[in-house]
């Protein structure tokens, strides 16, 4: 049996199914109508504009490493006018980050992006790795998801950059949405599944990669031999959304479209106006600075909860009630003031591992 044709050029000899349309076609037209489409979703969303200074949150990973190429590629190819930094977070993970962390160097040289790495250690004086020892494996994720969201801000901050690109794919953006729902969390969709989402006096944050599926991303990689790492956290086997996952890559092998059925499901939730008047307003945290919906961020009380020796405290209600019971933090808590840009955006020197 002959060899097929590309589906879409009629020339070249088709070299791979497309998991999300199931047309065979050769290399070239898929590395072409991936970038397409991640254009397209960058135009039709209008996420960024001349001039403008644009961080990647850089893992290492396959997604940040396709999303940081992409993204010079697209940036050079339509003239978008923009200034691109490599922005990293060293989470403290021995034997993960710390290796994942090579690949991002090798990265900046390869792009010719500037690089910066800022790590939990220095920021809170912890490491995850002293976190986990401390709290163990159950919760772990939840100090390191909002420790690195924080951190990526503070990061930006200090680039004087006010948008962050992450390489958030459609798989990941599933998952969210499965979580939300069945943690009755119906209030938190609509945030989950925007593309852009940016509060007062918060950083701008971008999903270029939304309707992008992951099997694509993995093999735009593999097809270009970027350089990427792939080992996964080797604290996340325990974590909620790897049910998630499982249950999404199930549905999957049924139906191919459900992962962006899941997401149009998602965007098309309308919050009840009664719904909206109980959630909190924004203010500012009365330790650090940061954007919160109570008197210390998200961060600061996690952060008081490992000081004290009460890991659980940031995590459910009644804990905060009975730590905050305690009295005040101690003196010598860690603290760092959030970091707000000057109003200029004059640049400001960045070294590879700084």
């Amino acid at each position: 049996m002959p060899p097929k044709t590309c589906t879409l050029c009629s020339k070249n000899r088709a070299m791979l199914k497309r998991p999300k349309t199931g047309q065979q076609i050769c290399k070239d037209c898929f590395f072409l109508v991936f970038e397409t489409e991640v254009h397209n979703t960058i135009m039709d969303a209008k996420l960024f504009n001349p001039g403008e200074r644009v961080a990647i949150g850089a893992s290492g990973g396959k997604d940040s490493t396709v999303l940081a190429y992409v993204m010079k590629t697209l940036n050079e190819r339509y003239n978008y006018g923009l200034d691109l930094f490599l922005l990293s977070i060293d989470e403290g993970i021995t034997g993960y980050r710390d290796d994942s962390l090579e690949t991002v160097k090798r990265n900046q040289q390869q792009y010719s992006m500037p690089l910066k790495i800022l790590s939990y250690d220095e920021l809170y004086g912890w490491t995850m790795d002293a976190i986990v020892g401390q709290v163990g494996r159950k919760n772990n994720c939840t100090f390191c998801g909002v420790f690195r969201r924080q951190a990526l801000d503070r990061g930006a901050a200090m680039l004087n950059v006010h948008h962050i690109v992450t390489g958030h794919n459609a798989d990941d953006i599933a998952e969210t949405v499965l979580m939300n729902i069945m943690r009755g969390d119906i209030a938190r969709l609509g945030r989950c599944t925007s593309i852009c989402t940016q509060g007062e006096d918060t950083i701008k944050r971008s999903k270029p990669f939304k309707y992008s599926y992951e099997k694509e991303i993995v093999m735009y990689a593999y097809f270009k031999k970027l350089d990427y790492f792939s080992t996964e956290c080797i604290y996340s086997p325990d974590a909620y959304r790897g049910h998630a996952r499982v249950f999404l890559k199930d549905l999957e092998a049924a139906r191919p479209s459900v992962i962006i059925d899941i997401i149009h499901s998602g965007e098309a939730f309308e919050i009840r106006d009664e719904v909206k008047a109980t959630q909190k307003a924004q203010q500012v945290c009365k330790r650090c600075g940061y954007m919160s919906s109570n008197d210390l961020c998200k961060a600061c009380t996690l952060l008081e909860g490992l000081e004290r020796g009460l890991a659980n405290a940031g995590i459910t209600d009644r804990a905060r009630r009975n730590m905050n019971a305690e009295g005040a933090a101690p003196d010598d808590m860690r603290t760092i003031p959030f970091y707000k840009p000057p109003t200029d955006m004059a640049a400001i020197p960045i070294t590879s591992n700084s």
